[in-house]
């Protein structure tokens, strides 16, 4: 598994040496040992589960480990900071599988995929919402108003400030992308 940076994106290790990440696991585990009890009960406050804090808690640790770990002077700051865009994930993936098993819920019960398919669909969901991620904002939010909501790129255009022929080349832009994707995931 290649390692991520604190904002999720993937980031070059051939550059560490084994002393390196020695150091980062044992910062990452000072850190861990001196913050960890706190940081389960920020999440938990916010999330009202001690084990859903307990898991967030976990991931932040990871996400810690996967990426590089700056000069900290407010440790429980940059946790906090780099907990929310766990949560961020996190919800945004509960809301991403929640949308499809409501979508399953509403299929005929003939039409019900196998279990192994709902894996490989939800794997493919989460692949194409990350791809939809690395695109910019503007580009993705027009490609989404178009295709989830039907709007126009009138009226797209005027939602995002920018003029119908920006708006055609961030729909191409994304269409591309997301042909590229179903390629690569053989759809």
């Amino acid at each position: 598994m290649q390692p991520l940076s604190l904002e999720g994106r993937p980031i070059s290790t051939e550059q560490n040496s084994d002393a390196d990440l020695s150091d980062h696991y044992q910062e990452v585990g000072q850190l861990y040992q001196h913050h960890q009890g706190w940081l389960v009960g920020w999440l938990r406050q916010r999330l009202g589960c001690s084990h859903h804090a307990a898991d967030l808690a976990q991931d932040t640790y990871l996400r810690l480990l996967n990426g590089r770990l700056p000069e900290l002077r407010e440790p429980r700051h940059y946790l906090v900071t780099v907990a929310k865009r766990v949560m961020v994930d996190h919800f945004r993936r509960w809301a991403l599988e929640r949308a499809y098993l409501e979508a399953l819920a509403a299929q005929p019960e003939l039409e019900e995929p196998s279990p192994e398919s709902r894996v490989q669909l939800m794997e493919t969901l989460l692949a194409l919402d990350a791809m939809l991620l690395g695109l910019g904002e503007k580009t993705r939010q027009a490609f989404l108003m178009a295709q989830l909501l039907g709007m126009g790129y009138a009226e797209i255009a005027e939602k995002l400030e920018v003029s119908v022929s920006s708006v055609t080349k961030y729909i191409a832009k994304a269409t591309e992308q997301c042909l590229l994707f179903a390629l690569d995931a053989d759809l």
